[in-house]
């Protein structure tokens, strides 16, 4: 727990925006003054699980790679398990794979096919919403393995890209929305 409340309007001041990153154009937004201070790293995660009490989740999941270091913060947060979705041909184990069209193209994520019990109570985290291709099909994926979704959070929003249109039927948490 952090020691004083963090509001994402902290967040907000310490992710930095990198121009033109990875490709002129875009506006890169660097998470890593987040996770280097331990009062706001721990208090963005306080925010991502605030709904929710141990005992309440089963199973927190994240998306390659980045969402992986908060959802495995928020798992231990919340006394659950940690589950990765991955790049096609990173998991070791027997996968249900999905597919999605990104702006430049597709890509494939696998997750383990015996990563939930039936009916497991699940939160699952990135770090960004965009287009939401990524998180759709993160969510597709725990639907197929017998997961039940709770919520879809993220740390960053960039809602003029529309990312929360692909979501409908899921909550969905943004702590800040560009």
């Amino acid at each position: 727990m952090s020691e004083s409340k963090i509001t994402s309007a902290d967040l907000q001041r310490a992710i930095r925006n990198i121009p033109d990153f990875p490709q002129p154009g875009i506006q890169f937004k660097d998470i890593t003054p987040v996770l280097a201070d331990a009062r706001l790293f721990s208090g963005c995660v306080d925010l991502l699980t605030a709904d929710y009490q141990p005992g309440s989740v089963d199973s927190v999941v994240g998306i390659d790679a980045r969402g992986f270091i908060f959802a495995a913060a928020a798992a231990l947060h919340l006394q659950a398990g940690f589950v990765p979705v991955r790049k096609r041909g990173k998991l070791p184990h027997q996968t249900y794979e999905q597919s999605y069209e990104l702006e430049y193209g597709s890509n494939t994520i696998a997750i383990h096919v015996d990563a939930f019990k039936p009916g497991s109570r699940v939160l699952l985290v990135d770090d960004l919403l965009a287009t939401g291709g990524t998180a759709a099909a993160a969510a597709a994926l725990v639907q197929k393995a017998g997961g039940k979704i709770l919520e879809i959070s993220f740390i960053i929003e960039l809602g003029f890209l529309k990312g929360r249109e692909k979501l409908k039927g899921y909550p969905v948490r943004s702590l800040v929305m560009y």
